[in-house]
């Protein structure tokens, strides 16, 4: 497998977070199925003024994306499905966290009370806003201001998840219940290893059977590994805010995280496609084919 060139971040030359479009929502011409798709990781837009001012370069700070994940699963129209993925970085906002998940550490004043700075992954430099890409690295230079953050949480994170919500809701409305898979990539050296002591291709994260039925999370899993992926589930990735804060079965709202090893399809250092992306895309499309013939009644 090889890669292709390295590709740049789409640079938002506006300069300002309010005016970057904060998500994107593809639909089909009828939702026929009652799961629906979102890609909280895999914004690609990148504003001007925080690159500049970054203590990374730009190919760094892409560290953190689940680069290309939206597309991996935008196949999900045709059968159906709505596609929901934000444009802004995570390293910018992370979409799967509380909305002030927040280090105090990282800023010039003290932060309101309302504000979670006991959070376990604030501390560890994965807030919703983070002070680390994945590998480690540090992304600011100076500390931030409260006002700069509350603006790009304002402008970009609840605009996502109202419009999460409302997908949900209406999904629900329609056919009695919904499915919400959260699409993710995780990178190849992560910490866990299967029965036959290889890095699996999928982790599936249900919090542990709390925010997904846990039929439908074998269902998916069964459908994954006749797609031929190894498949573990729960460890280390059990899911984030998403499906803790969605996921509720017994109102008949079920939902499931998917980690999708990174090495399957990407190059890591560059992050460029590899020649088997459209194998792994067709694969998964596979998986949302026979996911979307759920029955709504039995949700």
């Amino acid at each position: 497998m090889t890669a292709s060139t390295p590709e740049a971040p789409f640079i938002d030359r506006t300069n300002a977070p309010k005016q970057m479009q904060p998500l994107t929502v593809l639909k089909p011409a009828k939702q026929t199925a009652p799961v629906l798709y979102a890609s909280p990781h895999s914004g690609n837009q990148y504003p001007v003024d925080f690159v500049a001012n970054a203590n990374l370069d730009p190919l760094s700070l892409r560290r953190s994306e689940d680069a290309f994940v939206h597309e991996l699963y935008d196949s999900c129209i045709q059968y159906g499905s709505p596609l929901l993925h934000a444009n802004f970085p995570r390293a910018y906002v992370d979409a799967n966290r509380e909305p002030y998940e927040l280090d105090p550490d990282m800023f010039s004043g003290p932060l309101p009370s309302y504000v979670n700075v006991d959070s376990l992954r604030a501390q560890a430099g994965l807030g919703t806003i983070a002070r680390i890409v994945t590998n480690g690295a540090d992304i600011y230079r100076e500390k931030l201001s409260f006002t700069e953050v509350h603006q790009r949480i304002d402008g970009l994170y609840h605009p996502y998840h109202a419009t999460l919500r409302h997908l949900i809701e209406t999904t629900r409305t329609q056919f009695g219940a919904c499915l919400l898979i959260d699409c993710h990539s995780m990178p190849s050296r992560v910490e866990a290893t299967s029965a036959k002591g290889r890095i699996p291709d999928i982790i599936l994260g249900d919090r542990f059977g709390t925010s997904c039925a846990e039929w439908v999370s074998d269902f998916a899993q069964v459908i994954l590994e006749d797609q031929g992926f190894s498949v573990m589930r729960n460890r280390p990735y059990a899911g984030g805010f998403t499906t803790d804060h969605y996921g509720n079965p017994a109102q008949r709202v079920h939902a499931l995280q998917i980690e999708l090893n990174r090495a399957l399809y990407m190059d890591e250092e560059t992050i460029t496609r590899l020649n088997a992306f459209n194998d792994i895309k067709s694969r998964l499309e596979g998986f949302i084919q026979r996911l979307n013939t759920l029955d709504p009644e039995d949700l």
